[in-house]
Formats: structure tokens, C-alpha cells, sequence
């Protein structure tokens, strides 16, 4: 696993977390950074996965 899948993952989670907090306490704002961090995390997680396909064509 290439080390953007995993951090993309965490970050997908964490951001998860923050957006249901905020979503569970009224905070907007909170909700909204959880949001943003989620769908970095998910990006993050399909380049990885991208790399690994290219490194796998390169083999």
C-alpha cells in the first residue's frame, strides 16, 4: 500500500469524524472543515491508488 492510500484513508476518517461532530454539536464550521478534509482524504486515497496501477504497468 503507497503511502498516500494510507494517509488519504486517515484523513478520509478523521475528516468524517469532524464532519459528524459538527454535525451532532450545531458547529457549521466544524462540519464544514470535516467535509473538505473527507473529500481531500478520498483524493488523496485514489492517487495513491493510481500510482500503484502506473508502478504496476511499469513492472
Amino acid at each position: 500500500m503507497s503511502d498516500d492510500k494510507s494517509k488519504g484513508t486517515a484523513k478520509e476518517l478523521g475528516g468524517s469524524i469532524k464532519e459528524t461532530a459538527g454535525k451532532v454539536t450545531g458547529n457549521d464550521r466544524m462540519e464544514a472543515e470535516g467535509t473538505g478534509d473527507r473529500v481531500e482524504g478520498k483524493t488523496q486515497k485514489n492517487l495513491g491508488k493510481v500510482k500503484d496501477a502506473v508502478k504496476d504497468q511499469l513492472r
